[in-house]
């Protein structure tokens, strides 16, 4: 069987993560770039990949691409893309556009003639033309321009791959399920240690880690748009699914937050992700929340404002120091990765970062800083300089 060809986006620092995951499930000819990873496979990897990626955000299919000098040039290279091989003139279609460094002026131009050049093709084999829904469509087309080349995908995925289907109550801003599967892989977290989040929130981070823990695939939960194609395979879909193997073994996590509708979002959400092992939870103020074992990893994307009663720049300030006391005198043995868009926060904290790795939450450039918890660090605090390199 020949290989298709795959792009996956994924948020940007993680990519090294992805390529792991692609490897794991035979994904040949990986190639990472900047906010994705490219790769080839039969159709049993594109099945995996959607099912089991906790990094991708979505999976999408190659189908062709060309040089181009302007629009028409782009409208007849959708307009031969085999189409009714995979949906007809009844599913549903939207069309997305991204671009780097094109010459053409207008992307909601390029969408119109990519949208007129899949009704066409569709009105010329059937006499019908498919209706477009932005919101909810069967089929997601996504082009892609960079200044000479234009290339077509289709969707295999659907929803975008970090909506697991198991988090319908958030915060404010909420840290997304990939990026925060990513923070527990790069924290070096095993199943077998404790990990904790003190500042939770609807329990993204270790409902995650869970998740993982249990070996339940971030898909298990919600349906993907090749499920609705014409070229679905339902024994070997099957057959990925029943390869699906939990772990229902005890795990050591533990959450807990100072805001009690916090704590009642992560109640929900862990009813829906159907974990297979409880997870033990609280509401607790940070400043005054003990070590639940001896050593382990503490997790945490630290919020502002109302979830640690602060409201200032100077309070935010004030709070990381007094956390920083509290973990000098109680976390000795721990590591702490904390994920802040603040530079700032190791100067606030009184500690040097042995580790900050750049990330994007969303377009927010962020840092993951880790931090050594070690016997006697609270005797000999010492103001850093600024943590970041430059990175």
């Amino acid at each position: 069987m020949s290989l298709l060809s795959f792009f996956a986006p994924c948020p940007r620092g993680l990519e090294h993560l992805l390529v792991k995951e692609l490897e794991q499930i035979s994904a040949e000819h990986i190639k990472p770039t900047n906010g994705g990873v490219a790769f080839a496979g039969d159709t049993a990897v594109m099945y995996r990949a959607n099912m089991h990626s906790r990094i991708a955000s979505r999976i999408l299919l190659r189908l062709g691409n060309q040089g181009y000098r302007n629009e028409d040039d782009i409208y007849k290279l959708a307009a031969r893309m085999p189409w009714s091989s995979y949906f007809t003139p009844d599913h549903t279609i939207k069309i997305e556009v991204t671009a780097i460094k094109s010459p053409l002026r207008s992307l909601e131009f390029i969408t119109l003639r990519i949208k007129d050049a899949v009704c066409d093709y569709f009105r010329d084999l059937m006499d019908v033309r498919p209706s477009v829904d932005t919101v909810t469509p069967d089929a997601r087309i996504y082009a892609f321009l960079t200044e000479t080349e234009a290339t077509i995908y289709l969707d295999t995925s659907g929803e975008a791959l970090f909506k697991r289907g198991w988090r319908m109550d958030k915060g404010r801003a909420p840290l997304r399920e990939n990026l925060a599967a990513g923070l527990v892989m790069l924290s070096g977290w095993q199943p077998t240690q404790p990990l904790f989040d003190p500042m939770c929130g609807s329990g993204t981070i270790i409902i995650e880690a869970g998740l993982m823990a249990a070996n339940v695939p971030p898909g298990w939960q919600r349906g993907f748009a090749f499920e609705k194609y014409r070229t679905l395979d339902k024994t070997l879909w099957q057959k990925v699914k029943n390869d699906i193997k939990i772990d229902k073994t005890q795990r050591a996590l533990y959450a807990s937050d100072i805001s009690a509708h916090a704590v009642n979002d992560l109640a929900r959400n862990l009813t829906r992700a159907g974990l297979p092992f409880p997870i033990a939870f609280e509401q607790q103020n940070a400043l005054k929340a003990m070590p639940p074992a001896a050593n382990g990893i503490l997790l945490s994307n630290p919020p502002y404002g109302e979830r640690i009663d602060v409201v200032t720049a100077s309070e935010d300030a004030a709070f990381f120091k007094d956390w920083a006391d509290h973990l000098k005198a109680h976390y000795a043995g721990w590591n702490a990765y904390l994920l802040t868009s603040d530079r700032d926060v190791p100067k606030y904290m009184r500690l040097s970062a042995s580790k900050k790795i750049p990330l994007f939450n969303g377009a927010l450039d962020c840092r993951l800083f880790e931090f050594k918890m070690v016997a006697g660090s609270a005797r000999k605090p010492r103001v850093v300089a600024d943590e970041d390199d430059g990175q």
